[in-house]
Parts: structure tokens; C-alpha cells; sequence
């Protein structure tokens, strides 16, 4: 602090006798210049003048006082453009004394190009500037990779990037596992294939009653038409559209509607966001905000409001547990909407159902995270901010290689959440037909057998795919995931460094050219060694495993048509597995049972294994 801010004194009294009494925002600075905390007031003058009087503050309030060195004020026309410029300054400067939502940089949306003769059904994030449809926001990408996974096994309308699509000449693994029908090779008309993208887009609208009964009107004329095989791929796609609305739609609502949930308790807030458009449950997300001590539940939720909806579109209908404090927020909201927006705390039936199971979702929210604070969500924060992911993850996979001289090759698969590891969700691939201690091959068969799964949907796609080795198996990765048109997953190859010891990891970004090193004391690097140790040691306990059962059987089982009678009967014969391996053809030849092709297969297999 220089000599000038020490002798600096703030004159609380003229700065407040001149202060106008317009609605506006106040910015509370430190001796620096930083901001300590910025709030909104349809009176500038009688709202400062509460923070300088002589009694009646909070602990809290003390403790920002004593270290205000000046006050700015921005003057507004209204009291909801304060409201406004309180949030956007919030969100830019992040002063210490204001509740702060950690939100994500841009939200996940389904995108339908309408440029296109067979247009492409994908994953968006970011600036919408491509000409097309745009649906959501939804609130993770793990509720956009579901909705996604629907829409491509009912209607299989292809996901791959305009390059990959351009350059085809055969079917792709999308056609052979009956997730696309092959546009780009023309074995679909543009018109039947407009028709599915029309269905998909209906769908997304919340017009499923009318894709479904398109679809049956479709499915009985191909039945009058003796076109059973067809007729049976309508039925299907009726049946797997009934089955989803059963369970994403919500009966009596047909519009967008936001319910907001809020749990405080010691210090700590979880405020739970159920997302519904055009009558379909896009899902819930929960969020943990910074919250000050000293907050009640109304100024948490006036706060979570003006910042949550700051960059999003508004619903039409916002539902919350808790009323905020301050009433501009709804003139705010509606200000930004440039409609009408409503804001309610009181509701009955079946929308005070849905709002008591967001309060215990949010209560459940908070209670897992309080438990495990100190340890996987503060990895799983660090991580987020240290890779510059656009959300925190939820779902982690890595995978790892692990075989002895190319002997018994074999691929693990661990899964991790916010709760850590997620054992039920481990997997095992013995790797077959590969040149022995190839990783690259071994890699790419373990990405493919396993993704190839979850595209089928049986699985949850993860939000981060570790794998453990440099940018040779990386590229493996990226071509798998390519081949299955998967995105919207974060690709991270974890490099061990040149002695091989743990705190010197690099990490290979996909799509990003430099590596990036973490300091030691990382804690998202303490995460990411933890996951990767896992998978380390997944992988060898199952090679390990393979090995000692290869080792431990009889060559004589690897013999088709030689059964167990047959194999006793040799054994007991030669006395044992040494005199069958010096046995020759004519010898077992003569053994009841044995042909003089399987002795010749038995010669043959003995003396392999002798080599």
C-alpha cells in the first residue's frame, strides 16, 4: 500500500450528504481497489447510508466495513436495470462479500443443421451462430448425450461431422449397429430421411402424441402393403417413443417451466434446477454457490436467480422454494425475457409435488457433498478449473493396458463420480488377435468393444475419458470415437514423465497442441493419478488373472472334440501329460476314442507347446 492510501481517509458523511437518491448499483472498494462487494438500490442514498451507522450491523457487514476505502455508484432509470447491473458485476468481478454461483462457461444444447439435404443431429456448445434449430439449454451434457442416444436409435439420423460424411464410400460403423441409415453412400432417399429429421424435430417440440400417431398411421399402411419388415421398424419406434414419454414427460405441462429448490445448512447452500421445455423433463442439475455466513434463504435465492438466469433464456413459469427478498427480480427477469415471466413460491398439486421431490433431491445433494467436501469434490472443482471444462464433470472413465510380453493381454475400464470410484460400472476386455504387446491395437479394441456398448445404450457415456499413455494413444481415442460419431466427451491422455515418477505427468488435451503440466500439489492432479492407479491396477489384478488360468490348464482343452472322457482316457494311458507330449501319432492313435486326425491335432498341439 503506498504512503498516499495510508493517510487517505474516506469521508463517509459528504460522500453520503451528496449522494442522489435514483435507483442504481454501489461497489464497496478496499485500499487497492478491488472490489469487495457490489449490491443494487431503488435508492442510492438510503441504502448506503444503512452500511455507516453505528449500530445495528451484522458480523459480517463489520467485518467488510472495516475495510472499505471507497464507494462507486452507477445511477440507473429503474430498479430492475440495477438489478441487472448488480448480476452482470457479480459475475465479472467475483467480490468476496457477495454469494457467487459457480455457473458453466456455455450450455449444452441439441443442434439440427437446416442446410443441408441430410442434415446432421449433434451436440452444441457455445455461440449459436450456425444456421439451424437449437434445442435446450439442457442442464448437463449427460442429458443431452441420453436425449441424443434416443433420437439416433429411433430415428437414426447420422451424428458424424460434415467431413466425415463428405468422404464416405461405404457404410460406417453407425449403419452396422443400427444407428444411422447411411445417407452419405444413398441408402435412403432425402425424403425418407427428412422425414425422420421431421419426427426428431417434433419430438424436441414436445409433439411426441403426433410423431407416434404418424408412425402408426405409417406402420399400418406398410402392414396394408404387405411390408411387415417395415411395418415392424414403425412399431418399434412407437414402442421406444412411448416408453421415454412415460418416463421424461410431465403430465399437465406443455410449456417451459424451471423449478428451483433451495437447501442452507452450516454455511453451505445447494440449490437444485429442474429444467422442463415444451413438456419434456430435461433433467436437473445442482448447484453449490458461495454463499457468505449470515445469509437467509431469500437473499440466497434473489442472488441464484438474477446470476443463474444472467446468459439464459427464461421460461415462462419459474417455480422456487423460497420467495426472493427482493421483488424487482421479477420485473428484472421480465425486463430481460421481453415478456411477461412468473416468479412463484406458492403453488398446489402436482406442481407442489414436483417441488417437494426438488427440495429433496437438493437435500440429498448437499448431504453427499458435505461428506465428501474435504476430499472428491474439491478434486473434481480443481479439475474443472485446471482443464478449462465448460462444466464439472460427473462422470469419469479411464482406461489402461496391461499384459506380460504381449502375453495375456488385457484392457480395464474404472469409473469414477462425485462420489468416487463406481466399481459396479468397472469392465475387463481380454484382448484377442493382436500382434503381442501392441497398445495401440489393444487401445483401440477395448474403446471400441466398450463404446461400441454404450452407443447401443447400454451404459452412460462419461463426460472425461482418461487414458493412460501419451499422444499415440490418444490418437486411438480420437479415431474410436470419431468411428462411433461420439462427442461431447473431454479426451485426456495422461503421459507418464521421463523418470517415470508420479507429480510428473503430462496431459495431452485433445484437440489442444501443448501438453499441460500440473504442479505437484495439484489437486486435480491428485485425481487424476488416483483414477489412473486405479485403472493401473484394475488391469494388471486381470492379466494377472488371465496369465495364471492360460498357465495353469492343459493344452489337451484347447483341442476341439477332445472332451474330458477322452482327455482322462489319454492321460490315464501315457500316465500322465509328460508321456502324451512324448506319444507319437500311431501310439495315440491307439487309444479307444481316438481317431488318427485328433492324434495327429493332439501331436500337433504337444509339440507347439514344447517349442
Amino acid at each position: 500500500m503506498s504512503e498516499h492510501e495510508k493517510t487517505t481517509v474516506f469521508d463517509a458523511d459528504a460522500f453520503i450528504r451528496d449522494l442522489t437518491q435514483q435507483p442504481g448499483v454501489y461497489r464497496m472498494l478496499d485500499g487497492r481497489g478491488d472490489i469487495l462487494y457490489v449490491g443494487k438500490a431503488r435508492n442510492l442514498k438510503n441504502r448506503v447510508t444503512t452500511y455507516f451507522r453505528k449500530s445495528g450491523l451484522t458480523t459480517r457487514i463489520l467485518s467488510m466495513m472495516s475495510q472499505v476505502a471507497n464507494v462507486e455508484v452507477t445511477v440507473t432509470n429503474t430498479e430492475a436495470e440495477a438489478l441487472l447491473l448488480e448480476n452482470n458485476l457479480i459475475k465479472q468481478y467475483r467480490p468476496r462479500y457477495n454469494i457467487l454461483l459457480r455457473d458453466d462457461k456455455s450450455y449444452p444444447y441439441i443442434f439440427i443443421a437446416s442446410d443441408s439435404e441430410f442434415p446432421r443431429l449433434g451436440f452444441h456448445r457455445g455461440a449459436r451462430r450456425v444456421k439451424g434449430r437449437y434445442f435446450g439449454p439442457y442442464p448437463s451434457a449427460g442429458a443431452v448425450r441420453e436425449t441424443l442416444n434416443l433420437l439416433q436409435k429411433t430415428f437414426r439420423i447420422r451424428q458424424c461431422e460434415d467431413s466425415f460424411f463428405r468422404n464416405r464410400s461405404r457404410p460406417c460403423l453407425q449403419y452396422q449397429i443400427r444407428r444411422c441409415t447411411a445417407p452419405c453412400v444413398d441408402l435412403i432417399t432425402a425424403g425418407d430421411y427428412q422425414s425422420d429429421v421431421q419426427h426428431a424435430i417434433q419430438f424436441l417440440e414436445g409433439k411426441s402424441d403426433q410423431v407416434i400417431d404418424d408412425l402408426i398411421t405409417s406402420m399400418e399402411h406398410a402392414s396394408a402393403q404387405l411390408d411387415y419388415e417395415q411395418a415392424a421398424i414403425y412399431r418399434d419406434q412407437v414402442e421406444t417413443l412411448r416408453r421415454f414419454t412415460e418416463r421424461q414427460y410431465v403430465s399437465a405441462e406443455s410449456g417451459d417451466l424451471d423449478i428451483i429448490a433451495l437447501i442452507a445448512a452450516a454455511d453451505n447452500a445447494c440449490v437444485l434446477v429442474f429444467n422442463i421445455r415444451s413438456g419434456l423433463n430435461l433433467g436437473s442439475k445442482s448447484y453449490y454457490p458461495k454463499t457468505p455466513a449470515e445469509m437467509d434463504e431469500a437473499e440466497i435465492m434473489t442472488a441464484f436467480i438474477g446470476q443463474y438466469y444472467l446468459q439464459r433464456e427464461i421460461p415462462i413459469d419459474i417455480i422456487v422454494s423460497h420467495a426472493p427478498h427482493d421483488p424487482a427480480i421479477v420485473q428484472m427477469l421480465c425486463d430481460k425475457a421481453a415478456r411477461r415471466v412468473s416468479l412463484s413460491a406458492s403453488v398446489r398439486g402436482q406442481r407442489a409435488r414436483w417441488l417437494d421431490i426438488a427440495r429433496r433431491n437438493a437435500e440429498l445433494a448437499l448431504s453427499n457433498r458435505l461428506a465428501s467436501r474435504a476430499g472428491m469434490q474439491q478434486r473434481i472443482d480443481a479439475l474443472q478449473e485446471e482443464l478449462g471444462l465448460e462444466e464439472a464433470p460427473g462422470r469419469m472413465e479411464c482406461f489402461d493396458i496391461s499384459h506380460t510380453m504381449g502375453e495375456a493381454t488385457v484392457a480395464s475400464c474404472v469409473v469414477f463420480d462425485a462420489e468416487g470410484p463406481l466399481k459396479s460400472d468397472y469392465r475387463r476386455f481380454n484382448i484377442e488377435n493382436i500382434q503381442g504387446g501392441d497398445d495401440y491395437a489393444a487401445m483401440r479394441q477395448a474403446l471400441l468393444r466398450r463404446y461400441t456398448r454404450l452407443k447401443k445404450g447400454e451404459g452412460k457415456l462419461p463426460d472425461i475419458l482418461f487414458i493412460d499413455g501419451g499422444k499415440g494413444q490418444l490418437r486411438q481415442a480420437e479415431e474410436v470415437l470419431e468411428e462411433l460419431q461420439i462427442d461431447g466427451v473431454t479426451l485426456v491422455g495422461v503421459a507418464k514423465g521421463s523418470e517415470r515418477k508420479a507429480g510428473l505427468e503430462s496431459l495431452f488435451l485433445s484437440g489442444v497442441g501443448s501438453p499441460i503440466i500440473l504442479p505437484v500439489s495439484s489437486l486435480a492432479l491428485h485425481l487424476i493419478q488416483q483414477i489412473r492407479d486405479e485403472a493401473h491396477r484394475f488391469a494388471i489384478t486381470g492379466h494377472r488373472q488371465r496369465r495364471a488360468r492360460t498357465r495353469n490348464s492343459s493344452p489337451l482343452e484347447q483341442i476341439v472334440g477332445l472332451g474330458p472322457k477322452r482327455r482322462q482316457a489319454l492321460l490315464k494311458h501315457f500316465g500322465g501329460l509328460r508321456g502324451v507330449s512324448r506319444a507319437g501319432v500311431e501310439d495315440l492313435a491307439k487309444v479307444t476314442g481316438i481317431s488318427k486326425k485328433l492324434a495327429q491335432q493332439i501331436f500337433d498341439v504337444m509339440h507347439q507347446q514344447a517349442q
